[in-house]
């Protein structure tokens, strides 16, 4: 298991180094409009020179990236070319408000998405019907339009939450938890169906297999054989599945954030994107990337264990 995670963890470093060398090529392209957005429209090539120079930005750019790279073995990302604020710190608050949602509305995807899925798969006719008509609802209604929705119903309406804004856990948990609720429900409904759809395909599979008809014959509870045994075996596509909601969730934070006016990580990338904040862009690109390498790193590791064949792949 050991060098299973050690290879896994070797390719997820590898892909973090291309993603951000390629990134900063592309942004090498911008330099010169960032340089022009920092001093003014009016400045006159002297001081674009000047600017740039103070920059690093006019030396080559496998150089820079070189640099950049060397801080972050450090432990240094950079400040904001904008507002002087250290990036690494500033993204790490920012990701604690978007995980701080998304992972909550991960486990509570993946409870209701197994229990609707399992029961599915078990219970044939109308329940069947019922339980996929309702995981679906999250696939034919927008997030956007979910959230708006919520926010007038359960926020304006019934005023209970508030409607935007974020308060941290350290500072009232009760308010934190308010202020989280309506973005994690709108992303638990948009992830259910896929979890659910893709454990009922997995554990009818597994349903149908040999050896649960011989733990059948043995006279083994229904009740055990789906739980101890089936869900298992089907967990391990559920799970694959469930690192892509994930994925799914974190990059599409943006229009939550921006619907609950949260201060996230999604608002972060965005605002530095528009104003053309290229350390901020690269750390933001560097978390991402890790986040996702250790997300699938994490679902290999379990499906490894499920499966101690998987390893060998």
């Amino acid at each position: 298991m050991i060098s299973y995670a050690v290879r896994r963890l070797a390719a997820g470093l590898v892909l973090a180094l291309l993603v951000t060398a390629i990134t900063f090529f592309l942004l090498s392209f911008s330099f010169d409009d960032v340089v022009l957005s920092l001093v003014g429209p009016g400045a006159t090539p002297e001081i674009l020179e000047q600017r740039a120079n103070s920059l690093g930005l006019d030396r080559p750019v496998p150089l820079q990236y070189g640099e950049w790279l060397l801080g972050v073995v450090q432990g240094d990302l950079g400040v904001s070319y904008f507002t002087n604020e250290p990036v690494g710190a500033a993204a790490i608050s920012r990701l604690t408000v978007t995980l701080s949602i998304v992972l909550f509305a991960l486990v509570a995807t993946a409870i209701i998405g197994t229990a609707l899925g399992v029961m599915a798969a078990t219970r044939a006719g109308a329940v069947d019907r019922v339980t996929q008509s309702v995981s679906l609802v999250g696939l034919v209604v927008p997030n956007l339009l979910l959230a708006i929705m919520l926010v007038y119903v359960f926020a304006i309406q019934l005023g209970l939450f508030p409607a935007t804004g974020f308060t941290p856990l350290t500072t009232d948990p009760g308010r934190w938890l308010a202020s989280i609720t309506l973005p994690t429900i709108v992303l638990v409904i948009g992830g259910v169906a896929g979890i659910a759809a893709q454990v009922r395909g997995a554990m009818i599979d597994e349903l149908r297999k040999d050896y649960v008809r011989t733990l059948t014959t043995r006279g083994l509870p229904t009740r055990t054989i789906v739980l101890r045994y089936a869900l298992r075996g089907a967990a391990g596509p559920a799970l694959t599945v469930l690192s892509l909601e994930f994925i799914g969730m974190f990059s599409g934070a943006l229009i939550i954030e921006r619907v609950f006016a949260l201060p996230g990580f999604g608002t972060y990338a965005f605002n530095s994107s528009l104003q053309g904040d290229i350390p901020v862009i690269m750390g933001i690109t560097l978390f991402s990337v890790l986040l996702v390498v250790t997300v699938n790193l994490v679902v290999d590791l379990v499906g490894g264990w499920l499966n101690p064949k998987a390893r060998a792949l």
